[in-house]
């Protein structure tokens, strides 16, 4: 979970139970402690011309057609290579390349079937990628009992790791493990002399590669280093352990796993984002395997979320930039947890526009692999941070406004779909978003199907050989 300087920091979980209702709604209203309109109105309105500016919309538009999809080549010939014409060719976007994700840390825990049914078909209908707990507090909470596997006791928000693998195999989720390595959500045994914590925290590496390398892509390895307190017994000046870690749990995992570095949500903009720049450069100079670069944005109170609003860290310009200068570092680059509050003023009317503005941002910025929301649902996050209203559900697992606005971009604005037909030269250029399709080629009675991933590594062409019995 994130701290950064816009969150008021809880460091224990608690074991809660969430009463879900059943009511249908689409987008609910709530009462909330209210602001003064005109006060809130002027801001918003100052808000929204920034992200209204043409240069801006223009600049966002262009990056995503530019950076998020790719040309798309449909031949279709006969036995002989001769080309065919006028052949129909149905183009169908089935997944997406990018990761659209969410934390699942109270999947199964929603106290019904029904409840957790519902849970379910609301995260794998928007989302591909899920973060799962692997907070130390929770994975060992006493010396030596393990909560890895399914059966082991239930603790709210974090489930045993091995009740997502399957779950993420049947939707076709791909998984990421979060933290490695925390000074916080850490077990009250831990040894504060840190040549004792660094052997136990090897045990803990080796534990937990033996079980998931390989079937976990994605990895915390070190969150939240740059505003780690002098309390943590690893802590230095210079962070050294950050370093220590990557090569001590590179060698578990296999070459292709990307292994994070994970920041709060202040080193998204300059200046503080040159700090972080800086810092992961010199491990890459160092040849430190950090393999992914993660920041976070959270706003755990409604009053934190309107003095961003107004402040210039808001303006789509300096979040441009801030990833610009991450970008020199040719890492691939993951927002890695949001909470928008849905409290207060015009609540979900605010936290829609808030989530779509900074979604397609982000869906235009070149070096960008992912996003993830945090909590789903109202009522699921950490102690303290719930009255913010900060899911895209409501506590009775309803879609908000703003789950409607994801829902529009991920299935309809960002998914390309297209009929046409094949030119004189049996040909049919597209171009379409990165992502896994169907393609379907016909005339008349008979029709041919064949499977086509589409990814920014290359023009992508298929060649269809058109069989007259098919």
């Amino acid at each position: 979970m994130g701290r950064g300087f816009w969150r008021q920091s809880f460091c224990v979980d608690f074991l809660a139970t969430v009463f879900l209702g059943t009511t249908v709604l689409v987008a609910s209203v709530r009462a909330q402690p209210s602001q003064p309109a005109a006060g809130f109105d002027r801001l918003w309105q100052v808000y929204k011309a920034r992200w209204q500016d043409p240069e801006i919309e223009e600049r966002i538009a262009k990056g995503i057609e530019k950076y998020r999809k790719q040309d798309i080549t449909i031949k279709v010939v006969d036995a002989s290579g001769h080309p065919v014409s006028g052949v129909h060719v149905e183009i169908r976007q089935e997944t997406h390349a990018f990761l659209f994700g969410c934390n699942a840390f109270v999947l199964g825990q929603l106290g019904s079937p029904e409840k957790n049914r519902r849970y379910e078909g609301a995260f794998t209908h928007l989302f591909n990628f899920a973060t799962i707990p692997f907070y130390w507090a929770g994975t060992e909470p006493k010396q030596g009992e393990l909560r890895y596997a399914e059966g082991s006791r239930e603790i709210w928000r974090r489930p045993p790791p091995d009740r997502f693998l399957p779950w993420a195999e049947k939707y076709g989720i791909t998984l990421k493990g979060h933290p490695l390595v925390w000074h916080a959500h850490n077990p009250e045994w831990l040894p504060k002399e840190p040549a004792a914590l660094k052997a136990l925290y090897r045990k803990r590496f080796g534990e937990i590669a033996e079980r998931y390398a390989g079937r976990i892509e994605i990895w915390d390895v070190v969150n939240e280093s740059l505003v780690c307190p002098p309390s943590f017994p690893l802590f230095t000046e210079d962070r050294e352990y950050v370093r220590w870690a990557f090569l001590e749990v590179a060698p578990l995992f296999p070459p292709q796993t990307i292994l994070m570095i994970n920041e709060v949500g202040q080193f998204n903009t300059p200046p503080h984002v040159l700090r972080y720049r800086d810092q992961i450069r010199q491990l890459l100079e160092a040849e430190v395997p950090v393999r992914g670069i993660g920041l976070q944005l959270h706003f755990f109170r409604r009053e934190a979320l309107n003095d961003y609003l107004r402040s210039e860290n808001s303006h789509p310009a300096k979040l441009l930039e801030g990833y610009r200068l991450l970008g020199e570092l040719s890492l691939p680059l993951f927002i890695t947890e949001i909470t928008i509050p849905s409290a207060g003023e015009r609540g979900e009317e605010v936290q829609a526009e808030v989530v779509r503005n900074l979604y397609r941002l982000w869906f235009s910025v070149p070096a960008m692999a992912g996003i993830t929301w945090w909590n789903l649902a109202d009522g699921t996050a950490v102690q303290g941070e719930n009255e913010a209203l900060g899911g895209l559900l409501t506590e009775d697992l309803q879609p908000k406004l703003a789950y409607r606005q994801l829902e529009r971009l991920i299935h309809q604005e960002w998914k390309t779909r297209v009929d046409a037909q094949t030119d004189r030269e049996g040909v049919c250029h597209v171009r379409g978003f990165c992502g896994r399709y169907l393609i379907r080629v016909g005339k008349g009675e008979m029709w041919m199907k064949q499977n086509l991933n589409v990814d920014k590594a290359k023009p992508a062409i298929l060649e269809i050989v058109w069989k007259e019995d098919s």
